[in-house]
Formats: structure tokens, C-alpha cells, sequence
């Protein structure tokens, strides 16, 4: 009589016939969803998007409305986290923040990461007078430290590019090209941009000079394949795995130094929302009204700990050695 398979031999069985079924990227997500704190940042960095998603449908408030009637108010069922110096809703000046910082984390970490791709890939490939050129400018950008370099970069440019906005307005007639607030984005946004690349042009160096002389390498040239086929098809999707952990990482970095420049009053200018211009402008007010300070600066803190917390997760779901089977 013969006896009924197992659950544990029909699962065998299944692997057996189905090797394709586990992944690298299943097995990686697997490893992921195990990994609670790497949940949890998910959590807080999906909540994020959402809040940033919908933040004007459900703001209370327009965030840049005076209400001078009302200046300062303390927390109330009307004004949940109550009102600033000019008597603006303050929990809608925290969601329309959330959407400053979502823009902020990836126009800057997509920026710079690309071009940080880019030069990298290019220097570790080529090698010779470009690996010279680009590793010189990698070593000369991280010289300084990246918040000094960032103010120095937005204090230097905001001028001329306000300027030549204004000029190409004044030929076009297109007056949007004066808002200073879209210049201010443009300008902080590039000067991050500019600061964080080296990061990610050294860690795409070192992944493609490890690479390069790879078995499935030779073999592409071997049999004819193109440097540019090898560098774009071969070497670089096969480094994407660290430069994913760097970029949630990076997400964090970029808010932190675009609300130290905002605080520091060279980053995003009023009436545009930033939790760093938010903390600063209420710091004066800590011992009378605490949450002014404190409500951003939290905000801020949680956003920041679930993308490291995330980083943390996919660090070890995407490294081999470290993942659990």
C-alpha cells in the first residue's frame, strides 16, 4: 500500500522541479521581511511616501496662510500642534515638510548616485588618465567636510543662476523662472547633488575594479562584446547590490544636510516648508513653546532612523555571506 508523501518531500520536490523559483532578489526579499527592524523602517519610509502623496488633501490648513489672530497658539483640537510666529497651521507645515523632504531624498540621491555611476564606473573601466582624473576629483570633494561644501556651493551659485533666470524670463516672458522658491529647490538640490556623488563614484569603483576580471567578463570579450556592452550589461548591474543599500542610506543623508542647510538659513527660503527652517526659525522659542522645536525635529529623527533601518535590512539581505537561509 503505498503511503502519502510528506509535506517536507512535496516541498523538495517542488524546489527540485522549479530551480528558477528562488532568487536572488526572492530569496534577498525573504531575508528582508524576516529582519523586524528593517520592517519597521519600511513602515515609517511608506508612510513617508504616503503622507507626502496626499499631504494636500488632508492638511488641515494651507500651510503658508497668516493668521495673525493667532500667533503662537498652543496645540488644540483645531490646531493639533498649534501655530508658529505668523500664525500658521503648524501640523500642515510638517506634511507640506514631509513632501519637501521626499523631493529632497530622491532628486538629490538620484542625482548624485547617477553621476556618481557614471564617473566611477567610467574611471574603474578605462582606467589610466580617466581613473587618475576622476579619483583626484573624488579625493578633492571629500577633502572638505560635505556640509561646509554643500553651503559653499549654494552660496556661490544662487546668485548667478537667480540672475540668469531672470534674464532668460525677461527674453521668454516666462515669469514662473523668477519664483524664487523654485530657485531655491534647484539650487539646494544641485549643491547636494554635487556634494554626495563622491560617495557613490568610490563604492562603484571599487565594486567594478573587483568585477573587471571576472570569468563572465573575459568571456564577453572574448567573444567580441563591446567596453560599453561589458560596463553598462555586465559590470554595473552586477554592482547594483551595494549601490541599492548606499541610496536608502543616502535618502537620509541628503534630508539631513538640505535641513542643516535650511537651517543654517541657505537652504530652502519661506514660503516653501523645511523641518531644518522650521527648527530654526522656532529655536528661539524653545523654553515657551517646545513643540515648535520638538515636532519637527522627532519628525525628522523617525524618518531618518527607518531609512538607516532599512539600509541596515537590505545590507543584509543582499549580501550573501550575511543572509540567512
Amino acid at each position: 500500500m503505498a503511503t502519502k508523501p510528506s509535506q517536507q518531500t512535496l516541498r523538495g520536490v517542488a524546489d527540485r522541479r522549479s530551480p528558477r523559483s528562488r532568487s536572488l532578489w526572492s530569496d534577498a526579499w525573504r531575508s528582508l521581511a524576516r529582519n523586524r527592524s528593517a520592517v519597521l523602517g519600511l513602515v515609517i519610509v511608506l508612510l513617508l511616501i504616503f503622507i507626502a502623496a496626499i499631504g494636500p488633501l488632508i492638511t488641515p490648513y494651507d500651510p503658508n496662510k497668516q493668521n495673525l489672530d493667532l500667533i503662537k497658539a498652543t496645540p488644540s483640537r483645531e490646531h493639533l500642534f498649534g501655530t508658529d510666529q505668523l500664525g500658521r497651521d503648524y501640523f500642515s507645515r510638517i506634511l507640506a515638510g514631509a513632501r519637501t523632504a521626499l523631493i529632497v531624498a530622491i532628486t538629490v540621491s538620484f542625482l548624485s548616485c547617477g553621476l556618481g555611476i557614471l564617473l566611477g564606473a567610467a574611471a574603474a573601466f578605462f582606467g589610466g588618465w580617466v581613473d587618475t582624473l576622476v579619483s583626484g576629483a573624488i579625493d578633492g570633494a571629500m577633502a572638505f567636510p560635505r556640509l561646509l561644501l554643500a553651503s559653499f556651493v549654494n552660496a556661490v551659485a544662487k546668485p548667478p543662476f537667480q540672475q540668469a533666470m531672470e534674464a532668460v524670463a525677461g527674453v521668454t516672458g516666462l515669469s514662473f523662472l523668477t519664483n524664487t522658491v523654485m530657485v531655491d529647490y534647484i539650487v539646494v538640490l544641485s549643491a547636494l547633488a554635487l556634494t554626495l556623488w563622491p560617495g557613490y563614484a568610490r563604492l562603484i569603483r571599487g565594486q567594478i575594479l573587483a568585477l573587471r576580471e571576472t570569468d563572465f567578463v573575459l568571456a564577453a570579450r572574448t567573444i567580441g562584446a563591446s567596453p560599453t556592452r561589458i560596463l553598462l550589461g555586465h559590470l554595473i548591474p552586477n554592482a547594483l547590490g551595494p549601490i541599492i543599500i548606499a541610496l536608502t542610506v543616502g535618502f537620509g543623508e541628503a534630508m539631513l544636510l538640505e535641513s542643516s542647510l535650511s537651517y543654517l538659513g541657505i537652504g530652502i527660503q519661506p514660503p516653501g516648508a523645511s523641518w531644518g527652517q522650521m527648527i530654526s526659525e522656532s529655536l528661539d522659542q524653545w523654553r515657551y513653546a517646545p513643540h515648535l522645536v520638538a515636532a519637527p525635529g522627532f519628525v525628522l529623527a523617525i524618518v531618518v532612523l527607518g531609512l538607516n533601518l532599512l539600509g541596515d535590512g537590505l545590507n543584509d539581505a543582499l549580501d550573501p555571506r550575511r543572509r540567512r537561509a
